[in-house]
């Protein structure tokens, strides 16, 4: 039945009755007898609506809001109909309105406290209700948490902690660092601006601009009205900011939304922006009601506490019929209201309007009026009634209760104390959650409106102070602006940038170096003289052929052994000199391919070792001439200085001091294979360091000495008979193996990697080509072409000729 004063009373006699009550409104209010929790209220306070008149035809009824009332009557109807739970006890309900007011909420609060029909606070004169827990379902505000404070209060929402997080991730995942905020002209928004910054500014996203949201104006406060929302307009549009944060609830926010009405209908550009709503604000509320347009909040977000089907709860909305209210007071109110039709037997009616005919479709509402799913805060009072029935079950099914009351006796409900609620509401409510209430915040695009077949495009936008620093820059901060207003600087070389606005430029590993963009890092090509490329293929060539060539002329030797002009010219020594240049133009091979640990201990010891019996070879041919033609004077005392014996010893002597000297090398610092990973953007060079420069040099330096050695004596001896003489020939060979290592020494220390392997594999071929080519292929071309010069007769006659 309907109460005189408008509650909404569920009663049955044969069993006890527990009043729960739902006080509307979304703020926090504190008195010295309880604390109230305030959802939104049904009734718009506006056209002369008051708290006094809620049911007059000029207060109108907002839809949305009474699902939170079905809500509640469909909870407690399925725990009056489940026999497992409070089992001979049936739960009734008392509801109150606050119509937005302060002052009413106040009022039903002391009511529930009061004894019944006069309000006497803290009195117990008659029968008096008793509240003993409130159960809030739409305050996220942190300081209910604080059971210090509120020891008898529990919410059904969370925080709005975790809400501000997931504000900021979601700034995160679109990268939106430029942001306006605008909050509700109240503590409570002026809290979350308080919590908000510092996380975003932990998290590298600035504000633009904090604005409070106007008031719906009264019509004396029109013109400051129009100032706010003049100042609001000109901090949004003249903001980068393409993203704005919205805080509070339905009924603070109501003149902002006012304000983007109008601002659509009239303005030449209408506000283009991305508003992020929070849980507590439904955007859609007054929509119908006032005529307002939605178009502003497409492509919005909106933060919505969780909810889930609930099963039954549909079928139980299309049950619901105006001419069969069972006792429900505001459903003809709500029919009337959202199908704009007459009520029959009632004083709704519409002129000249259709009759209700109680068929009518709540699926066919937009949702902006009504909605068929469960709503959050629906969800968040179907959940708190729960926990109230699981409490009061737990304190009636306590052996001890039973114990101290009694067999046959059951337990009044006017002997309940709130601390016995209170301590058993805890563990209920845990369990309430854990099956159906998960503490998390979801975010979803904003799809009511005008495209109910087609699915809405939402084209992301981009909130930046600054366009974002691609990969390869790096960004720099301007001086006096926030650090979400910087400058993009390209990457100093050899660094890179990997990440859309990197702080600083990282370098690459050394195995690695930075592509052309500098935005990541390539490996690095291994770099040394193989055979496949062109530059190795060619000396690798030329060392084979020289070496070919060597052994033409040493089986031409051979050959022709017992000829005068091999037998003239020491044979022996011809024999070791063109062994020692076939090694030479052999051992330039070494220095082709990756290095290797054997290969770099070969290479500077065979090239030093063989090309000091090459020189020794050649000196010792030197000295045997000049010692042959001194040696041919009659009573000449060095006679027994020519001979094997000499030049042998020669060769092995200045062989052997050349070979102390890489035995030092190899005993001190050998050389090992080596990466150098610096010199050349992009390459690893791959080559032998040489472990010790000064044992490198000192047998360049002794070759050299040899050479020099050489060179000298057969300058001297070039004037001796043609008969002989082969100075003319080591002279000249000197002097081209001599003019070919002291080019090779800059050019050998200006440059890198594989171009210094080809400069020395370059001056061996060129040295030992110029001692084969300057001291045998004169010889060759008298056995192969004059072989008439190369009789015993021939010589005599020119030896005669030039002792005449």
């Amino acid at each position: 039945p309907i109460s005189p004063s408008g509650s909404w009373i569920h009663n049955d006699d044969s069993a006890l009755r527990l009043q729960i009550a739902l006080i509307l409104k979304q703020q926090v209010r504190c008195s010295v007898l309880c604390l109230s929790c305030h959802p939104p209220a049904m009734f718009s306070m506006a056209g002369g609506c008051t708290a006094d008149t809620p049911f007059k035809s000029h207060c109108r009824l907002l839809p949305k809001n009474y699902q939170h009332v079905l809500a509640l009557v469909f909870a407690i109807n399925k725990i009056n109909q489940d026999p497992e739970l409070l089992p001979n006890i049936t739960l009734g309900f008392r509801i109150y309105e606050s119509f937005f007011s302060a002052r009413k909420t106040y009022e039903s609060s002391f009511t529930l406290l009061s004894t019944r029909n006069g309000m006497i606070p803290n009195y117990n004169c008659d029968t008096q209700d008793k509240l003993s827990t409130e159960n809030c379902y739409g305050s996220f505000h942190t300081m209910l948490s604080d059971k210090f404070q509120f020891p008898s209060v529990y919410r059904m929402l969370p925080n709005e902690v975790p809400q501000s997080l997931g504000l900021v991730r979601l700034m995160q995942h679109f990268r939106w660092t430029w942001v306006g905020l605008i909050a509700s002209d109240d503590d409570s928004g002026e809290k979350f601006v308080q919590t908000l910054k510092p996380m975003l500014t932990r998290n590298s996203i600035c504000v633009a601009f904090t604005k409070q949201a106007p008031h719906v104006p009264s019509p004396s406060m029109v013109l400051v009205f129009r100032e706010q929302t003049s100042k609001l307009h000109s901090s949004i549009s003249q903001t980068k900011a393409e993203v704005i944060v919205v805080y509070g609830d339905t009924d603070s926010l109501l003149g902002l939304k006012l304000f983007l009405h109008v601002n659509y209908q009239t303005a030449l550009t209408p506000i283009g922006k991305v508003w992020i709503m929070t849980a507590q604000w439904d955007f859609t509320s007054y929509i119908a009601l006032n005529r307002w347009t939605l178009k502003p909040f497409h492509g919005s977000l909106s933060f919505a506490v969780h909810t889930k089907e609930v099963p039954g709860f549909r079928d139980f909305l299309q049950s619901l019929n105006p001419y069969q209210s069972q006792g429900d007071i505001f459903i003809q109110r709500f029919w009337h209201t959202v199908f704009n039709c007459s009520v029959l037997y009632s004083s709704l009616t519409i002129k000249d309007g259709r009759n209700c005919s109680g068929k009518e479709e709540l699926a066919s509402l937009p949702g902006s009026d009504f909605e068929m799913k469960m709503s959050s805060q629906s969800y968040s009072i179907y959940n708190g009634v729960y926990a109230v029935a699981h409490a009061l079950h737990a304190l009636y099914s306590s052996k001890s209760k039973k114990e101290a009351m009694g067999k046959g006796h059951l337990l009044e409900l006017q002997n309940i104390q709130p601390w016995e609620v209170t301590a058993l509401l805890i563990e209920a409510a845990i369990r309430v959650s854990e099956l159906t209430f998960p503490l998390i915040f979801c975010v979803s695009k904003l799809s009511v409106g005008y495209f109910p077949n087609r699915a809405i495009v939402w084209n992301m936008p981009r909130s930046m102070c600054t366009e974002s620093c691609h990969p390869g820059y790096f960004r720099t901060v301007r001086e006096g602006e926030p650090l979400c207003c910087y400058n993009c600087a390209p990457c100093p070389e050899g660094t890179i940038s990997n990440q859309t606005d990197a702080d600083r430029c990282d370098q690459c590993p050394e195995d690695q170096y930075p592509n052309r963009d500098q935005d990541k890092c390539i490996p690095k090509i291994m770099h040394f003289l193989s055979y496949e490329e062109p530059l190795g293929f060619v000396l690798a060539s030329f060392a084979l052929l020289f070496s070919l060539l060597t052994v033409l002329v040493l089986g031409m030797f051979i050959k022709h052994r017992d000829t005068p002009i091999v037998r003239a010219n020491n044979r022996e020594l011809s024999y070791v000199l063109l062994l020692s240049l076939l090694l030479c133009f052999l051992c330039s091979l070494v220095f082709i391919g990756q290095p290797g640990r054997l290969t770099c201990l070969l290479r500077q010891m065979a090239f030093g070792v063989i090309f000091s019996v090459s020189v020794s070879s050649v000196l010792a041919k030197t000295i045997t001439v000049v010692l042959a033609f001194k040696a041919t004077k009659p009573g000449a005392s060095m006679r027994k200085w020519v001979g094997r014996k000499l030049a042998g010893t020669i060769i092995v002597s200045c062989s052997l001091i050349q070979v102390g000297i890489c035995a030092i090398w190899l005993g001190t610092a050998p050389p090992f294979p080596d990466l150098d990973m610096k010199s050349e953007a992009g390459h690893i060079l791959v080559q032998c360091n040489e472990g010790s420069n000064i044992a490198f040099y000192c047998i360049l330096g002794y070759m050299g000495f040899l050479a020099i050695v050489s060179f000298t004596v057969a300058f001297l001896a070039r004037k001796l008979p043609d008969t002989f003489n082969e100075a003319k020939f080591i002279t000249f060979s000197m002097l081209v193996f001599c003019s070919v290592w002291v080019s090779f020494i800059p050019t050998y220390l200006s440059t890198r990697g594989k171009y210094m392997v080809a400069v020395e594999i370059f001056s061996i071929l060129a040295s030992s080509a110029g001692l084969l080519c300057c001291i045998f292929i004169p010889k060759c071309y008298i056995i192969v072409l004059r072989p008439d010069l190369n009789t015993r007769e021939q010589l005599i006659f020119k030896n005669n000729s030039n002792l005449v």
